[in-house]
């Protein structure tokens, strides 16, 4: 029956099934396999690393104690052998001992010179870390090789003098920028009590006396004296605002820019756009004095250097941050290069808004293209617990210096 189905070209049920299952069973044990071979090969791969990492692991002195006495061990055995077996056995030769111990020579030489490179990376790597941060890179740090524990214990106390010495600097930089804060604004209050009392006093009298006087020669005298004292009035006045305005002690940030753009517009013929968004409550003490000098010298470099028509600022508070954008239609600058030359005054304030910024955890760019102006955007973030009262009232959202 089988035969006739056979050859009538009719499949013969039983045979060709199993034969069907025989040859799908056989990719499936394939891969079985291939899966159980590459789950070996990673096994042994693991274990041999792990292997070598504790081989690496050993300290320097056992590394070098235990290459230097397998070496010894090698050439006392060969070198005995060759000595008790001399001219016994034809393998024992004076040539043969002449050429073991250069042999084992060579063998201890490059052997040594192996382990020492393998022992003194890790050692050689933080010099040159330390080299480099000698050279002024003071924000790298030694890598942690995780096998030599010696080196990783060098590496770590040098990481660790490292951020007490960058702690240290920030500590230092900060108090002194308090400071020169604090005299700014004991020398503005003078300024503004005595010395701008006195020179009111002093128009008070000059205006009696120039009442009192007869000839007309003597009153014109006196008026140019009384023009001469109020100029030098309204002159102390502006450097005590410049110095600390009290604006931004009494009523905050955004009012005390809104009145030194006013005022700078004035003096410089500069159209100012000030843009504030997000701003419910004061900021903390430092954060707003930065940001007051970072825009202050941003101003200031405009006017100076820019020769630019119009100036953008822009600041905006968000859930964790601040972030200010001032940006202008001037000339611009080489940043890089300006910061390289010695002995300008463009710089230093360029370094000192970078400084303020980098003290409160923030970062300062700079975007300046020949022709096409600059921008500078600053980014601070914010304390996580605020414990200043809030301003009695929510700052303008938007608001022009022109309007």
């Amino acid at each position: 029956m089988c035969c006739y189905m056979h050859w009538l070209g009719l499949p013969i049920p039983g045979i060709y099934t199993t034969i069907s299952v025989k040859q799908k069973m056989l990719p499936l044990k394939r891969t079985l396999t291939l899966d159980q071979t590459s789950r070996q090969s990673k096994q042994n791969k693991q274990s041999h690393n792990s292997m070598l990492k504790t081989l690496l692991g050993i300290p320097i002195f056992y590394k070098v104690l235990i290459a230097n006495s397998l070496i010894i061990f090698v050439g006392a055995t060969g070198g005995t052998w060759l000595a008790t077996h001399l001219n016994v056995s034809p393998y024992a030769t004076p040539m043969s001992l002449i050429i073991f111990i250069t042999i084992g020579w060579l063998v201890s030489v490059v052997l040594n010179f192996v382990v020492l490179q393998i022992a003194f990376r890790p050692l050689t790597e933080l010099g040159k870390v330390m080299k480099r941060v000698r050279a002024g890179e003071r924000s790298l740090r030694a890598p942690l090789t995780g096998v030599d524990s010696q080196a990783d214990q060098l590496a770590e106390a040098f990481n660790m003098v490292l951020e007490a010495l960058d702690e240290a600097s920030r500590l230092r930089a900060s108090q002194i920028i308090q400071a020169q804060e604090q005299e700014r604004q004991r020398i503005a209050r003078e300024l503004h009590d005595e010395t701008s009392q006195v020179l009111t006093s002093l128009l008070i009298s000059l205006t009696l006396l120039e009442e009192s006087v007869e000839t007309q020669e003597a009153r014109e005298r006196i008026a140019d004296t009384r023009a001469l004292a109020h100029s030098t009035l309204r002159a102390i006045r502006n450097l005590s605002i410049d110095l600390r305005p009290s604006a931004l002690d009494d009523l905050g940030l955004l009012p005390a820019l809104r009145w030194y753009v006013k005022e700078y517009q004035k003096k410089c013929s500069i159209d100012v756009e000030f843009h504030a968004t997000g701003f419910k409550e004061r900021l903390p003490a430092e954060m707003e004095t930065a940001l007051y000098r970072i825009v202050q010298e941003c101003l200031t470099n405009t006017a100076k250097h820019a020769n630019a028509n119009r100036v953008t600022i822009t600041l905006k508070e968000e859930t964790d941050r601040v972030y200010a954008r001032i940006t202008d239609d001037g000339e611009g600058f080489d940043y890089e290069a300006l910061l390289r030359t010695p002995g300008q005054e463009r710089g230093l304030g360029l370094a000192g808004m970078n400084e303020r910024a980098v003290l409160l955890d923030g970062t300062l760019n700079i975007h300046s293209t020949f022709e096409r102006g600059t921008i500078i955007e600053v980014s601070i973030p914010l304390p996580s617990v605020r414990t200043l009262q809030p301003q009695k009232r929510n700052e303008l959202a938007v608001w022009n210096s022109n309007g």
